[in-house]
């Protein structure tokens, strides 16, 4: 079980996870295994999976190869680049990708978080790919991280310090979900697209 949130604030990307592994009713903590951050490299981002166990492994594996795409500087770049993976992934690491037979296609069987120079963004089983404007949440602790996040939006001085809250709560409420957390922090640039409020000649309500 997994809880891995993405932040953006005052030019700075932010991805945290918690260090939980869980196999039914049995816990494995940071404490007892050594290979617990479950955020990787990927060029210039930062990813992090959920799903099975293994799937940590999958990604640095298939990553490990430099002549493997690894662009995530746009919606459409993530997408051409989880779409090439999830070939390799079919053939190469034997993933099932069946998950539902009404679903239009193959499933990636994993959710992941993205944080780049360019945003933040999340990839879904399905491929489908979306930038977030200021945080998001996957895992089972999701709904926790994400109200924490919407809660504490506006005074948290920190992309970081947003992300903290999010994963703490989900620690606090959620049995998938467990501290210490571990987190990577970025630099964005100019791809990037502004946070809504600094938008010029947008207004919300």
């Amino acid at each position: 079980m997994t809880t891995v949130v993405v932040a953006r604030k005052n030019g700075i990307a932010c991805i945290a996870a918690d260090t939980l592994a869980r196999y039914g009713s049995t816990r494995e903590d940071a404490s007892h295994i050594a290979n617990s951050d479950k955020i990787l490299r990927a060029g210039g981002a930062w990813l992090c999976p959920t799903g099975p166990a293994s799937v940590q492994l999958v990604l640095r594996s298939y990553f490990s190869d430099p002549a493997r795409r690894r662009s995530f500087d746009s919606i459409d770049d993530v997408f051409e680049t989880v779409r090439e993976m999830q070939r390799v992934l079919r053939d190469d690491y034997f993933l099932n990708p069946k998950e539902d037979d009404g679903d239009p296609f193959d499933s990636l069987q994993m959710e992941i978080m993205v944080a780049s120079p360019a945003g933040i963004f999340g990839i879904y089983p399905l491929r489908s790919v979306q930038e977030y404007t200021r945080y998001y949440a996957f895992g089972s602790g999701a709904t926790y991280a994400l109200g924490a996040m919407h809660a504490s939006y506006a005074e948290a001085s920190s992309a970081e310090e947003l992300a903290v809250r999010g994963i703490r709560a989900a620690a606090c409420f959620d049995d998938g979900t467990a501290l210490p957390l571990t987190l990577r922090t970025l630099e964005l640039d100019g791809r990037a697209a502004l946070d809504p409020e600094r938008a010029p000649g947008v207004r919300s309500w």
